[in-house]
């Protein structure tokens, strides 16, 4: 199925699922907050997500449940955005009312920007999904893992742990992304920092940085390459990128090294905007079950462990692999310094 297919079939997915949103939803949501949303009549959106894939069949899904709540959204890049929002919250004047974005969360809320809110919806989430004190909750999440040509790399070859990542005989031939985001060096430095220790974790480093190559191009590029025999393995590749193109005939297998690493799309409100009461009730709406079905539909990994991806296997829960997330703060208090040491060990 071509992709385009596959994006029209996940948007009636998404529109046919949203018949039954307002029953299901509402019984989870303050009535109160309701009915003064309902008042408010608007939810501002800033997205960064794809427009046709999900920012549509999202705002569909919310409206069929909520037909007196109009969503406006402003759609651009996670940098973009942010710029915006912090321009909007220099002069007092914040026209978003709920966005998303993990890479953005640490400056927004340096810039005090972020209101706290626990959301009912999120309950049952994982504790790594969630902030307690509710300043952001993964709307979906991630998975990075190295992946492998399979032409290239026979079974019996390939890597089954961390460590053997390390091996001479990969030396210049494990391929990853030049990007400083979660994604990208700087949250594999903090996975291995954090689960293995400072000392134990820059032994680790230097032993692999000898077989790494940096790729000016995004994560998908990189599976790309490896997927045409450019490189036999790669690092930091989402897991879901390499799952549909192994099932669309590519000699691509991504591998269960645990700790696999997890990012989440954080999803947050932001302080002093226009409609707060909407906002509560559009950040419910994305993290209840409706909600995470229609992320679902739209090709995304749901964050409630209770909805099922649409291919199996890639989270912890269907997956049966152990995740590391680092907390979004302590990548923000420490993004610098790890990229510090991408600098020292592999550029």
């Amino acid at each position: 199925m071509t992709s385009t297919r596959m994006i029209a079939r996940r948007s009636v997915l998404a529109g046919l699922a949203a018949s039954t949103l307002a029953p299901r939803l509402a019984a989870a949501v303050d009535p109160s907050v309701v009915a003064a949303a309902k008042k408010e009549g608007e939810v501002v959106w800033y997205a960064s997500l794809v427009q046709n894939q999900a920012v549509r069949p999202i705002v569909a899904a919310f409206q069929k449940a909520y037909p007196e709540i109009r969503v406006s959204v402003v759609t651009g890049t996670v940098n973009d955005l942010l710029l915006k929002l912090l321009d909007e919250g220099k002069a007092g004047s914040m026209r978003c009312d709920v966005s998303h974005a993990g890479s953005a969360f640490g400056p927004l809320s340096r810039a005090g920007l972020i209101e706290s809110y626990v959301p009912a919806a999120a309950a049952t989430f994982p504790a790594d999904y969630k902030d307690a004190a509710g300043t952001w909750t993964a709307q979906v999440v991630s998975f990075l893992a190295p992946a492998a040509n399979t032409t290239l790399v026979k079974d019996g070859d390939l890597p089954r742990t961390l460590a053997d990542l390390t091996d001479p005989k990969w030396a210049r031939k494990i391929a990853w992304t030049n990007q400083m985001s979660q994604g990208g060096p700087p949250g594999f430095i903090g996975m291995v920092l954090t689960s293995m220790g400072e000392e134990a974790g820059m032994a680790y480093l230097r032993r692999l940085a000898p077989n790494i190559v940096n790729v000016p191009a995004n994560q998908r590029v990189v599976l790309d390459q490896v997927i045409a025999g450019q490189y036999p393995l790669a690092l930091m590749t989402f897991t879901h990128h390499a799952e549909l193109s192994a099932r669309k005939g590519a000699p691509v297998r991504w591998l269960k090294l645990e700790p696999v690493i997890g990012t989440a799309d954080a999803a947050y409100l932001l302080k002093g905007g226009p409609h707060p009461n909407a906002a509560r009730l559009f950040l419910e709406f994305l993290l209840s079950k409706p909600g995470q079905e229609t992320f679902r539909a739209a090709g995304y990994l749901p964050a409630d462990p209770a909805v099922e991806p649409e291919l199996p296997g890639l989270t912890p829960q269907s997956g049966g692999f152990r995740a590391a997330f680092v907390p979004l703060p302590v990548f923000d208090a420490s993004v610098q310094k790890w990229i510090g040491i991408y600098n020292e060990l592999f550029k």
